[in-house]
């Protein structure tokens, strides 16, 4: 087989430790039926309609049948899907306050159609109430079609990272990048620049919603006071509450720094477990929603590596909100 500089590129062979799809040529493909289930339905399902004839909402995704998967070929993607979809839709006529239903059907979802040519068919159950069908036919398709557009985006973008493996190119361009690094030198002769391309890995989203018998006063305080911390946690902490402030918990499998803090509403946190890939880090948006003596915490976990979704998802049902409710059930003294 030839080596770099020598032959047909189709054979080269590229110095990769595991030797694994040199040169980007052999086929690949990835399953995306699944993560496009979820993905439509965090794009769809909640989505709001309100006009002049009243307000109407996307409860859910009743039906979805189809597939999707992504291919790639010669340093090239290549995608297929084909998706029958029915969301059922509800809503209130302003004038008269009368609640309606009715459902959105998407017969042909399909790369062979643009979104904008996509059928998209509304219906509503029977009597009267057809402000709120006319109301789903224009603004609701408008919104049904951009989020359409939003999950072909993400699966474009968010699930195919990593599919295109770094060539000979790029390899040369992040060792030269480092060189520059080394020597202080970081100014581009424009005559041998290189466009230098990260290898990223695939990533998702975790929500999740936990009720906490706490005001969310304290709630907040649980997770910016390291005594607290160290308290649910049972392990030494490095809690620094403010802007760029570190964090590290669990004895280092656990750390980041504080992104945004407001105060019994919101923290913002960079965050990551010590088994991620190295300086990979998640975005951890904690949003403090009171109820009377209760608080709502409402978790969004931005850009966790496919492969630690589970074990990420147990980390804050079992070492976060468990053992917060174990200390909450304390008596409040021993929690201040």
């Amino acid at each position: 087989m030839a080596k770099w500089g020598q032959g047909d590129p189709r054979w080269i062979v590229e110095e990769r430790a595991d030797a694994t799809n040199v040169n980007n040529w052999h086929w690949t493909e990835r399953d995306a039926t699944a993560w496009s289930k979820t993905k439509l339905k965090e794009v769809l399902e909640g989505l709001v309609v309100e006009g002049a004839a009243g307000r109407c909402e996307i409860g859910g995704l009743k039906h979805v049948e189809g597939e999707a998967s992504c291919s790639s070929r010669k340093g090239r993607l290549i995608f297929f899907y084909e998706w029958n979809l029915r969301l059922a839709w509800r809503g209130t006529v302003k004038e008269s306050g009368e609640k309606h239903k009715g459902s959105v059907e998407i017969p042909n979802l399909s790369e062979e159609n643009e979104v904008d040519d996509t059928e998209i068919n509304v219906s509503k159950k029977k009597g009267d109430g057809d402000v709120l069908k006319d109301l789903m036919r224009t603004e609701g398709t408008m919104k049904v079609r951009e989020a359409l557009r939003d999950y072909l985006k993400a699966l474009k973008t968010e699930f195919t990272l990593g599919m295109i493996l770094p060539t000979k190119t790029t390899v040369v361009g992040q060792e030269l990048a480092a060189e520059r690094k080394l020597s202080g030198n970081s100014t581009q002769d424009s005559s041998h620049s290189l466009d230098i391309v990260g290898v990223k890995i695939p990533t998702v989203k975790i929500v999740m919603k936990e009720l906490f018998n706490s005001p969310a006063e304290e709630l907040y305080g649980i997770f910016t006071t390291k005594e607290l911390v160290q308290k649910f946690s049972k392990c030494p902490a490095v809690i620094e509450a403010e802007k760029g402030g570190k964090l590290q918990m669990f004895d280092g499998c656990v750390s980041g720094e504080y992104a945004e803090l407001v105060p019994s509403q919101r923290i913002v946190l960079k965050w990551r477990c010590r088994n991620w890939p190295d300086e990979h880090y998640a975005t951890v948006a904690l949003n403090f929603k009171a109820a009377a003596a209760q608080t709502e915490l409402q978790l969004e976990c931005k850009g966790v590596p496919v492969s630690n979704e589970d074990s990420t998802r147990q980390c804050w049902k079992k070492q976060y909100f468990e053992e917060i409710h174990t200390l909450l059930q304390q008596p409040r003294d021993s929690t201040a």
